[in-house]
């Protein structure tokens, strides 16, 4: 089973140096909660591990192995959900879901778009184009990508943003059902969601000034 880690992190924003000497261990079934107040690097590190930023020190290894040495290969293990939306005006729910479900191809993704549009509510949704959906609304169908196109490694930052409780029930339960498959996911959250058994890396403890 599948390992993702990362070793001896530094990482640097605008000149800045946002954290040093940041290790992780992710094994099959695990999930990681990044905590810390706003400028501590949660979304920073959450950018590193999706391979947008590199850092300036340090590696990440998936089963041993250094991410860096095939970055494709590690764009396809992951979904990263940050603060923006990706929902196109013009296309339908329907239509989104699809586009992400065929980047994994394969003779289930009639299936996998159903099963995205009833894990996040949005089947009354499915016609409706993307410039009408509200902020929740587009905040449930940016989640769904999750279901239609299936990856090992999810990195959510602040995923619950714009949504009811119902709605974040229905997060919580996908990451239930995720983890116990074997997948792996990482959460940088100010609110509370249920992740049982989830471990904790507080992100100050990696601040500059706590390092000769």
């Amino acid at each position: 089973m599948s390992r993702f880690s990362g070793e001896n992190l530094v990482c640097a924003r605008g000149g800045r140096t946002v954290f040093a000497k940041l290790g992780f261990d992710l094994a099959p079934g695990q999930a990681l909660i990044l905590l810390g107040p706003n400028g501590s690097g949660k979304s920073s590190l959450l950018r590193v591990m999706a391979g947008l930023i590199r850092p300036i020190q340090g590696r990440l290894l998936w089963d041993g192995e250094p991410v860096a040495d095939d970055p494709q290969a590690h764009g396809g293990r992951l979904h990263y959900v940050g603060h923006h939306d990706a929902v196109k005006p013009v296309l339908t729910v329907a239509e989104t879901l699809a586009f992400w479900a065929g980047l994994h191809g394969g003779a289930t993704v009639g299936e996998r778009i159903a099963r995205a549009l009833d894990g996040f509510g949005l089947r009354r949704l499915a016609d409706v184009p993307g410039r009408m959906l509200s902020a929740g609304q587009k905040r449930r169908l940016n989640l769904a990508r999750l279901l239609a196109a299936p990856a090992p490694l999810w990195l959510l930052d602040e995923p619950s943003v714009a949504l009811d409780r119902a709605s974040v029930k229905a997060l919580e339960g996908e990451i239930a059902a995720h983890r116990a498959q074997g997948g792996m996911v990482v959460v940088s959250t100010h609110a509370d969601i249920g992740l049982e058994g989830a471990r904790e890396l507080l992100l100050d403890r990696f601040a500059v000034e706590h390092w000769p």
